[in-house]
């Protein structure tokens, strides 16, 4: 007898469950189809707006009106511009030339923006700077090199030091510029 009765209270709730899941899907039934309804309503009542494409603008070709003056691909104008790019490389390599036949220092290895003056000494009537690179501190004199564009030390003072570098412009031309470094404020 007790077998029937687990049974029964097993197919009672197994019955029960069945009906809960039916009635849930026909609620959502119900809800999708209201949902479906709203959406194709408020897509009738929703105005199109398509902005008008702008026509294209007419072209109107230009009359060429060098007809006297030198032709763009001439072999005279070619040759003008090659004597003018060649004069300018051999500028460029008269300015290059002596740095990059010389050996390198070692405050050369570091970029400019990583070195920091920290003072400056008299040794024998010259001036020295001081320099701090990564925790190490180095020494240097005019005529030394810093940096990676070059920099050579041209002066040296208190509160600075004057550097004259070599950089390679936008173009790709060498030029030379004048660069401070100046004295760092002591870190607490």
């Amino acid at each position: 007898m007790m077998f029937k009765i687990k049974n029964i209270t097993h197919m009672l709730t197994l019955s029960g469950a069945c009906m809960s899941v039916l009635l849930l899907s026909g609620c959502l039934s119900s809800k999708d189809a209201e949902l479906k309804q709203w959406m194709v309503e408020q897509k009738g009542n929703t105005p199109a707006k398509v902005t008008p494409i702008v026509p294209p603008k007419k072209f109107v070709p230009q009359a060429y009106t060098q007809q006297g003056a030198m032709e763009p691909f001439n072999n005279q104008k070619l040759l003008q511009a090659l004597r003018k790019d060649s004069a300018q490389s051999a500028e460029n390599l008269a300015l290059i030339s002596p740095e990059l036949a010389r050996r390198k220092e070692a405050l050369e290895s570091f970029p400019l923006d990583a070195v920091a003056m920290v003072g400056t000494l008299n040794k024998k009537n010259s001036p020295v700077v001081l320099l701090k690179v990564d925790k190490l501190l180095y020494q240097a004199k005019v005529g030394n090199y810093v940096g990676q564009n070059y920099g050579r030390i041209t002066k040296i003072s208190d509160s600075e030091i004057v550097l004259r570098e070599i950089a390679q412009d936008a173009s790709g031309e060498w030029t030379e510029r004048k660069v401070n470094l100046q004295l760092q404020a002591k870190e607490k």
